[in-house]
């Protein structure tokens, strides 16, 4: 635990403006980040008697080892850094909300030639027009199939489309009248997009307008007497209305709106956000997050407009966002939605009418959503906490170990041979710290040997990241011939400058030995190493002869299975992908500098790499995009590979001369 006066700014070295300022810890990793209108007054709130903070608060400053912070000329700025900041730097005691799901939105293309109507997931596409997020994607299917009566548009794939559109026959959809038929010709392109415009103004709330203009074209058929227009102009109707249904009027005023609520306790708070437009629910969605930081409702909520709007620009920011508390100060965050928007944005809590009722009704959706996320984490909770004690327990650890690292080493028979880091963090597995590994120091198989490199290469990057921050001496980290040189200090730390309370390793006595060996030679003293064998599921600690022995129900042999079974799935994926690739590689992929697309104009010029092999530097040079040089390296590369002397079948005299493909 560190001292917070060893690290604190002497008296008038920070200064009394706008800015962002960020802690680090000890190993130069950036633990919390922060905004101020000053940072003199703020930064100084961090600094006083200890028994005077915030729990969560002094946990941090006592985790922190350094202070820094960056000067900007407005609080907006502050605010558009300190966002910057959290997404690439993702400190430990900041809010983060958890999205439960990765919640899917209506998607029109409008960015291709004939634009399609799907779902979609994950981050936005620049020329695609969303709508949503929904709760479920079937939400969004049933409401497709009702529209596509009246918009007709394309919803499938570029490849069943261009399929389609080489046979000249449309897909089910096509013969049903829920497809124009672009594919094939029987519309052109600027009325297929004609269609998925009005689609898009449908479900962006101009509702009345085009269902009066539907009635009005209803009985002007059914005065001409065409009663099988005005029938299915009819049932279009009544498609539409069932579709609107599904998304109830809730503002009378066709408001397009955010409403923002948050149901919180001493840990943990749920956010809950839907979406208002043209005065209905257009989509839902919410998030949980441990308060890591000492933060009001004012304070979560401004986290949560981050999150929603710091992707965001044009109509995707709405007119106004309701809030239940205001950001204090409120002009900051007011300004910056306005910057997203690119016009004025209300941000204001409803003191009355329709607005605060249905904000009444967010309210209660955020209180169930936290309820329904404590009833199921509290068990997982408990499980995770109670592992960890008993692995600290049973290998004589002085503190849990809040990240384990564990490798494993995968080969086919001594070819290719792999090995795999995985981490698991707090009990649960963070794949963006996994790792692999080839082995590069020795051909064959020797899992012992290639356990100690393995583990030696890793921490030999950890020194040597360590020495950015200074945390170890420079001769420390030079075992490694030729190492990096060390960043300036205002580089964060790179994926190896963490280092793990426990390794774990596949393997009993020998593994466990080869990777004590390699910490050893490194210097490396404050990480503890074991390993879990297969055999009989046994615990092994360096230099002991018999092995730790955990009870079948034990929560702590549970959480070390999972990882070492989480590395092995790791090195198997990786050991498969390697093989797979050397054995679809032929002769070409030898020769350098020849990238598939040239590969291919050769095969397609020659028609086989038997032609081609046989083929001269001049012909070479006559397929397309091969230049002279490339020609000869190409003609080496094959006469270095050729193959041996076809075989003949003394008896008959025939040549056993397979054509190469």
């Amino acid at each position: 635990m560190a001292d917070p006066s060893s690290y604190r700014p002497k008296p008038g070295q920070i200064p009394d403006s706008p800015g962002v300022y960020k802690f680090r810890d000890e190993h130069g990793r950036v633990i919390y980040v922060g905004k101020a209108k000053s940072l003199r007054q703020r930064l100084s709130s961090y600094f006083q008697d200890l028994a005077g903070l915030h729990p969560r608060t002094r946990t941090m400053v006592t985790t922190a080892a350094s202070v820094e912070w960056t000067v900007v000329s407005t609080e907006v700025e502050a605010l558009q850094l300190e966002y910057s900041w959290i997404k690439e730097y993702d400190p430990r005691f900041n809010v983060k909300y958890r999205d439960d799901k990765s919640y899917p939105s209506l998607a029109v293309t409008l960015n291709e030639e004939f634009p399609r109507v799907q779902v979609m997931r994950g981050p936005k596409k620049k020329g695609v027009r969303y709508f949503g997020p929904y709760a479920h994607a079937w939400a969004i299917r049933e409401t497709v199939d009702l529209m596509l009566r009246v918009f007709p548009v394309r919803t499938c794939s570029a490849g069943v489309f261009k399929r389609s559109h080489q046979i000249g026959r449309p897909c089910l959809l096509g013969y049903i009248g829920k497809c124009s038929a672009p594919c094939v010709g029987r519309v052109t392109p600027e009325e297929h997009r004609e269609l998925a415009e009005e689609f898009c103004d449908f479900m962006a709330g101009r509702t009345g307008a085009y269902i009066r203009r539907l009635e009005q074209r209803m009985h002007d058929a059914a005065e001409e007497m065409e009663y099988e227009k005005a029938a299915r102009l009819r049932d279009d109707i009544e498609a539409l209305r069932r579709a609107m249904e599904k998304n109830a009027v809730v503002l009378a005023d066709a408001t397009d709106a955010d409403l923002i609520a948050v149901a919180e306790d001493e840990l943990e708070a749920a956010v809950q956000i839907f979406h208002v437009r043209g005065g209905r629910v257009r989509g839902q969605r919410g998030w949980v997050t441990d308060k890591v930081e000492a933060v009001d409702t004012a304070g979560l909520v401004e986290h949560a407009l981050q999150q929603l709007y710091g992707e965001e620009s044009g109509d995707a920011v709405p007119k106004e966002v309701l809030v239940p508390a205001l950001p204090d100060p409120v002009e900051p965050v007011a300004q910056w939605l306005t910057g997203r928007r690119g016009s004025r944005v209300d941000l204001r809590i409803p003191q009355r009418g329709d607005k605060k009722d249905l904000m009444a009704t967010v309210q209660r959706n955020a209180q169930q959503a936290l309820a329904l996320h404590k009833t199921k984490r509290a068990s997982d909770l408990t499980t995770r906490s109670r592992a960890l004690e008993e692995i600290t327990e049973a290998l004589g650890l002085d503190s849990a170990p809040l990240r384990i690292e564990c490798f494993d080493i995968s080969h086919l028979q001594g070819q290719d041979v792999v090995a795999s880091m995985v981490v698991f963090e707090d009990g649960l597995a963070r794949k963006s710290e996994y790792r692999r590994f080839q082995i590069k120091g020795f051909e064959g198989q020797d899992d012992v040997r290639s356990m100690h490199e393995v583990v030696g290469r890793r921490f030999r990057r950890y020194l040597r990241e360590s020495l950015k921050t200074g945390e170890w001496a420079e001769e420390t980290a030079g075992d490694e011939p030729g190492g990096e040189v060390p960043a300036e200090n205002g580089d964060r730390p790179k994926r190896f400058a963490y280092p793990p309370q426990l390794v774990v390793v596949d393997g009993g006595q020998p593994q466990v030995a080869a990777a004590q060996r390699a910490l050893d030679e490194l210097g490396v003293t404050d990480v503890a190493v074991c390993g879990l064998a297969k055999r009989l599921e046994e615990v092994w600690l360096p230099g002991e002869d018999d092995p730790v022995v955990l009870s079948r129900t034990s929560e702590g042999l549970y959480l070390l299975q999972r990882v070492r079974d989480e590395a092995h799935r790791f090195a198997i994926a990786y050991q498969r992908g390697k093989r797979s690739r050397s054995m679809k590689a032929g002769p070409l992929d030898t020769v350098p500098g020849l990238g598939e697309t040239r590969k291919q104009a050769l095969l397609k010029h020659f028609g086989s790499v038997k032609r081609l092999r046989a083929a001269t530097v001049d012909e070479i040079c006559a397929a397309p995009g091969i230049g002279r040089k490339t020609a000869e390296t190409v003609a080496a590369a094959l006469a270095a590979t050729a193959p041996p002397a076809p075989a003949v079948n003394t008896a008959t005299g025939e040549i056993m001369d397979d054509a190469e493909e």
